[in-house]
């Protein structure tokens, strides 16, 4: 007997809650705030949720950037440094060439004195003149030698400068590749939400000159000191948006009632019951 075919349950979608918040924050964009005094607490709890949109919109952006402007900032350092880098080499090859110069011309020196002393040991008068002649002979020769080691020393450094200088210009090559890569990636980024971050800036302004500065300054210290940049969130599956922590339900009551600011007992974020 053929099995009956089982019976598949589909689960009903979520509702999409980037769709509901982007909506949010496009309606919040289209209104100007505004304010009083005698604003009840739910309204200026509302405002205080409605800034913190547009600024996590505005993290949002910023994040989007990543750690570009830093790279670029790292690169143009790192550029600095091979340039630096290569140049002291150079500095040092030129110092070693000179020393290797200077050394050439010594031993011809010395090769002229030997042969001038050579020439008057033929003629000299007697012992004394000739051993004094011999010992300017040999210390001549100890020079040459000792030109000689130098020469090879510097010749060495030589070496060992130059392939350190080929390295270096490569990495230097590799890090200007990479630094324009950057900057053209962050040039994109920049231009495709410079203006979006600009409008956004510009109504974040706007809320914050309408909001009751205390609790303006409560929300900006919060914010500085969230690691997410979030001061203001819901109550979301009976937990606090931020921290996640459970909320009691009869502070959750309190929440929803409006009636006062109140902060989770955990984090401190100022808790809200947003409903459109």
């Amino acid at each position: 007997m053929a099995k009956k075919a089982e019976k598949k349950v589909v689960a009903a979608p979520e509702e999409d809650k980037t769709d509901v918040k982007a909506g949010l924050l496009q309606q919040i964009l289209k209104t100007k705030p505004q304010s009083s005094a005698n604003d009840p607490v739910e309204r200026k709890l509302h405002l205080l949720y409605e800034v913190q949109l547009i600024d996590s919109e505005i993290d949002n952006i910023r994040t989007l950037r990543g750690e570009l402007p830093n790279e670029v900032r790292t690169l143009e350092d790192d550029i600095v440094g091979f340039e630096t880098r290569i140049s002291n080499i150079q500095v040092e090859i030129k110092k070693a060439e000179g020393i290797i110069s200077q050394r050439r011309l010594d031993i011809e020196n010395s090769k002229s004195l030997i042969k001038k002393y050579e020439e008057q040991q033929k003629n000299v008068r007697n012992n004394r003149e000739f051993e004094s002649l011999s010992k300017e002979i040999e210390f001549q020769s100890l020079e040459i030698e000792l030109s000689e080691k130098k020469i090879r020393e510097a010749e060495n450094l030589i070496g060992d400068k130059k392939l350190l200088e080929v390295e270096a210009k490569k990495a230097l090559e590799e890090r200007k590749k990479d630094l324009e890569v950057k900057k053209q990636e962050l040039e994109k980024i920049v231009t495709h939400t410079e203006k979006e971050e600009h409008v956004l800036e510009e109504k974040s302004k706007e809320y914050k000159q309408v909001i009751e500065p205390r609790l303006l300054n409560a929300y900006e210290r919060l914010r500085k000191n969230a690691r997410n940049g979030l001061a203001v969130v819901e109550v979301k599956r009976d937990a606090c948006g931020g921290c996640f922590n459970k909320i009691p339900p009869q502070r959750q009551v309190d929440i929803k009632m409006g009636k006062r600011l109140i902060p989770c007992e955990y984090c401190g974020r100022i808790l809200v019951n947003w409903s459109e």
